[in-house]
């Protein structure tokens, strides 16, 4: 496609390239790359800000009898181990196994990483969690959406990511989820007691009340970022682009290095909310997708497999083959 809009200059020029980008079909534009100067990425500003300052506050806040760069790497030590395992559990097997059924994992290993999840690192409710994911893409941006409205803004949704719009139904009645693991981590007395346990576990092993509350709560923080990447800027058409024109909602992909590394590959919405069965949610072999490649080496393990459903690969994606 090509684009020729003259030579614009000054304040009104500026304007006229802007409206006229804006008028062209969305579907065609990779905005991040072609409009350049006028849409800054702030997810990546806020992502990228956020994980300097936690830098820089494990360095300044470290205990004496810890020092400073043993403080940097206790933090990132920390912040990394939540973020693995919360994206493998979160991801890669809840997602794309339990919810969307394109996976299917040893039974032992989706109880086992439940528990370790919930018991030492940033909870997740696994069962309502399955339940508002299914509504989600049953009423994405409409009314039933338990994420998120169209006409919600970034405030509103930060909000909607600790307290949800409440689920009118429940389609979260698989049965792994009656399983004891997952009653038990489902409970909200678990819920409570064991943040409880893991900060003191945290504080026991680290022995500074301070350092450990700002480790603690810094990577819940970035949690909730990555939250935001999922439930605000991939369903915002101002971010990101649009593979699929479906007009249905406003899911967009987001393929920059950190977002798709955080989100183990759950910022590219707009592929998936196309084809929610696909065990991958890259549709091109040009997208870089972390979270299939981490899905790749449990199946080299002989964790996963795909099911029947997550292995037909869709007749309008590019992908000539599913590579797994």
């Amino acid at each position: 496609m090509k684009l020729n809009f003259g030579v614009v200059s000054g304040s009104v020029g500026r304007s006229l390239l802007w409206n006229r980008l804006m008028a062209l079909p969305t579907s065609r534009i990779h905005r991040s790359k072609i409009l350049g100067e006028f849409i800054v990425k702030i997810y990546n500003v806020i992502g990228y800000t956020t994980l300097v300052a936690y830098a820089a506050a494990c360095m300044y806040f470290a205990p004496p009898h810890i020092g400073s760069w043993a403080g940097l790497f206790i933090g990132a030590a920390y912040l990394i181990a939540c973020w693995f395992v919360a994206g493998l559990y979160l991801s890669c097997v809840v997602h794309m196994g339990i919810t969307h059924r394109a996976l299917e994992y040893k039974e032992w290993f989706v109880k086992g990483l439940t528990l370790v999840n919930n018991t030492f690192g940033v909870y997740v409710n696994p069962v309502t969690w399955v339940n508002r994911h299914r509504l989600h893409h049953t009423f994405s941006d409409h009314p039933g959406d338990p994420n998120k409205l169209s006409s919600d803004g970034f405030w509103r949704t930060i909000y909607l990511c600790v307290f949800p719009y409440k689920s009118e139904v429940n389609v979260a009645n698989d049965e792994i989820l009656k399983s004891w693991p997952f009653r038990l981590v489902a409970n909200p007395m678990f819920a409570v007691a064991s943040q409880v346990f893991n900060f003191g576990l945290l504080w026991l092993l680290v022995g500074d009340l301070r350092f450990v509350a700002l480790i603690w709560i810094a990577t819940r923080l970035f949690a909730l970022w990555v939250n935001m990447i999922q439930n605000y800027w991939t369903h915002d058409r101002r971010f990101g682009y649009r593979r699929y024109d479906d007009e249905h909602d406003n899911a967009m992909n987001i393929g920059d290095w950190l977002p798709v590394t955080a989100t183990f590959s759950a910022c590219l919405q707009n592929n998936h909310h196309h084809s929610s069965g696909l065990l991958r949610l890259s549709h091109e072999e040009s997208e870089y997708d972390f979270g299939f490649s981490a899905v790749r080496v449990m199946k080299a393990l002989g964790l996963v497999r795909a099911t029947t459903t997550g292995a037909e690969l869709p007749k309008d994606a590019p992908l000539r083959s599913l590579n797994f």
